[in-house]
């Protein structure tokens, strides 16, 4: 009883009860609802919680007594209240075969205390989860504005919660089992002294993401940062870093830092950080600007119908995190398939595209990239960059899909002769080379499950392999371009578009 009642173990106590009573031991409120009971399998007995409640009422609460006993005739009904003299105190009710064992009377007296230590304990544990799920869902949401832009409120509710948000930041992403979260999570706020920003994944159970200042190890004597220790010190745990990015590109830091988890999969160390790779939305320049506003005019510029109908800042939060999560977006955003189904489809009829077809979501994707670089970082267009009308898109001879924008919609050819002409710039050429570099060997399949969508079944069966063969490539691909392409967020969009940049024919 004195372990059950340090640990919380109000079920066990009940459940020893009922056995030594050979009958139903039950924690009842004060309106007859039962609380807790046990009943042994034996001899089922199943008593009028209530009408025993009502009967005993007067005695129990009006005259203060500290015990009722009442004989049915078959059985014995023993209450004890657990707080004597407090109206809603729950009421400790046994309920035995005549006649009553010697010594019961006494061993329930003795019961109650460590029973209402039991409850207490209980009670404040169930309270120190709500907070814990409290305070996890307000760092969830921190995380989920930094992801989409919205730093005024990110800082505001950062502020309430601490550590205060720095800049810039790596972004670290952590792989455990899903029942060491916690523990890894202790460590990771010991290994830096609480600065970082540790959030539970929403999308991912056995991953937690850091946000963490970046650190000058010769200021701070020397000492190894959160991530490295967190891969030192915890043997089954696999750790993925960003560059050095702004708090604004949160975004693109996680990216990174989940590729980079890919490639640290492979790794004996079990730690990885990103490669310099630059984002495409970085290199793409002013005409890269103009044409992703120019595509997502018609989203930004939507005005719902109805009040209850998501607004343009809801479908583009939506479009976002499918594009990163694919169906995890519905635990991302804490919405319904079928509402993501719904905002999908009209963010598809909104810009014009298939969002079934993986070259519009590469546009789209790097659309959404590019609207939320800052526009300083944009690569200034070269000398001599061609006027994204100045001629139609070609496909090249081995392409890997036709342009984008196949469905239609106002201004769909123009948005794709756009798309072709900054994929023709000299930067977005140079950042493809980069790209692509490293897959030779790998390109046929890769081209393949391009052109099968992405999708594993039908590139497999194409490439005449099983289909845990074709994933087997894929993963070799991952560790040779240090990115994720089989889990999203995945380098299938960049590898798409700098595919298609390296076909399309010069001018």
């Amino acid at each position: 009883m004195n372990r059950l009642a340090r640990t919380g173990g109000t079920a066990e106590i009940l459940r020893w009860l009922a056995g030594r009573a050979e009958g139903w031991a039950g924690l009842v409120g004060p309106d007859g609802r039962v609380l807790h009971a046990v009943s042994r399998t034996e001899r089922r007995v199943v008593p009028d919680a209530a009408g025993l409640m009502a009967e005993a009422a007067d005695a129990l609460t009006g005259r203060g007594a500290r015990t009722y006993v009442l004989d049915t005739g078959v059985h014995t009904a023993l209450l004890f209240p657990l707080s004597p003299g407090d109206p809603d105190s729950p009421v400790l009710v046994v309920v035995t075969p005549r006649p009553v064992a010697a010594g019961l009377g006494t061993l329930l007296a003795d019961v109650v205390m460590p029973l209402s230590l039991c409850r207490q304990a209980e009670t404040l544990e169930r309270r120190r989860r709500r907070v814990d799920l409290a305070e996890s869902r307000g760092r969830e949401a921190v995380l989920h504005l930094l992801m989409t832009g919205q730093l005024a409120l990110a800082h505001q509710v950062a502020g309430a919660l601490r550590p205060r948000l720095s800049d810039p930041v790596r972004v670290c992403v952590v792989e455990c089992a899903a029942d060491d979260r916690e523990e890894v999570a202790r460590i990771c706020a010991d290994a830096d002294g609480g600065r970082s920003w540790i959030v539970r994944c929403p999308v991912y159970s056995r991953h937690l993401i850091l946000v963490m200042p970046v650190r000058d190890r010769d200021a701070e004597g020397g000492s190894a940062p959160a991530d490295e220790v967190v891969a030192a010190r915890v043997g089954a745990c696999v750790v993925g870093v960003s560059e050095p990015v702004s708090l604004a590109d949160t975004a693109t830091g996680y990216r990174q830092a989940f590729h980079a988890l890919a490639v640290a999969r492979e790794l004996p160390s079990r730690h990885a950080r990103f490669g310099a790779s630059p984002d495409p939305a970085l290199v793409v320049g002013p005409e890269g600007r103009q044409w992703a506003d120019a595509l997502l005019d018609p989203l930004l510029t939507h005005a719902p119908r109805r009040a209850r109908d998501p607004g343009s800042q809801e479908l583009l939060a939506t479009a976002t995190s499918w594009l990163a999560f694919s169906s995890h977006a519905t635990d991302h955003l804490k919405i319904h398939r079928n509402t993501l189904a719904a905002r999908l489809k009209l963010v598809g009829e909104l810009l014009g595209l298939d969002l079934h077809r993986l070259a519009d979501q590469a546009a789209l994707d790097l659309a959404l990239r590019v609207r939320a670089a800052p526009a300083p970082a944009c690569t200034p267009a070269a000398a001599g960059t061609p006027d994204p009308d100045a001629y139609a898109s070609e496909p090249g001879p081995y392409a890997v899909e036709p342009a984008p924008f196949a469905v239609g919609g106002p201004g769909a050819e123009e948005r794709a002769r756009g798309l072709d002409a900054v994929l023709r710039c000299p930067a977005v050429r140079d950042w493809a080379a980069r790209q692509l570099a490293p897959v030779d060997g790998f390109e046929e399949t890769l081209r393949t499950w391009l052109r099968c969508e992405g999708r594993l079944g039908p590139a497999a069966a194409e490439l005449g392999l099983s289909v845990p063969g074709a994933r087997k490539r894929l993963a070799r691909l991952e560790t040779v371009l240090r990115r994720s392409l089989i889990r999203p967020p995945s380098a299938r969009y960049d590898l798409w578009l700098a595919l298609r940049s390296r076909d399309l024919p010069s001018v």
